[in-house]
């Protein structure tokens, strides 16, 4: 069974507007801070330079959904959930949980997606072309990354 994966995270003052709240910008920062870590932990290139290899995931959709504000020195636990893998392009959506003494809230104070397609260079003026994920990567994803949670 996956096992999923997470980072937790502080706002910092540099984070928020005037109001003292986390300014909408920075959900997307964190989804892929928390995208980059996984690839990290699973020892897989976002970007690659390597004639041939996958370059990279540029983002073709992006979404957050805000419940609750998140305030200077918050601390959040960033949740990362596999929503569907396609023949080039990955889903996923993560779920920001406030945390309160040091348990996640139950219900997500926001909720956002990402679509990525894979892609390879295309021809020399620097273009790319979408490519089908390599099952090694496919694989990894799968075993790294849970379901997205039915409530």
């Amino acid at each position: 069974m996956p096992t999923g994966f997470k980072i937790t995270r502080t706002v910092e003052f540099a984070e928020t507007d005037m109001a003292g709240i986390m300014h909408f910008s920075n959900f997307f920062r964190w989804m892929e801070a928390c995208e980059t870590a996984l690839y990290r932990r699973l020892k897989l290139p976002l970007i690659s330079f390597a004639p041939g290899q996958v370059v990279g995931w540029p983002r073709v959709r992006v979404l957050c959904e805000f419940h609750a504000p998140l305030r200077f020195s918050d601390t959040v636990e960033v949740r990362l959930y596999l929503k569907e893998i396609r023949t080039r392009a990955v889903v996923y959506a993560f779920h920001f949980h406030k945390l309160v003494q040091g348990r996640p809230q139950a219900r997500p104070c926001a909720r956002g997606e990402v679509t990525a397609v894979c892609v390879k260079p295309a021809g020399t003026a620097g273009g790319m072309v979408s490519a089908p994920i390599p099952r090694a990567v496919r694989a990894k994803l799968k075993a790294a990354a849970r379901p997205v949670p039915t409530r």
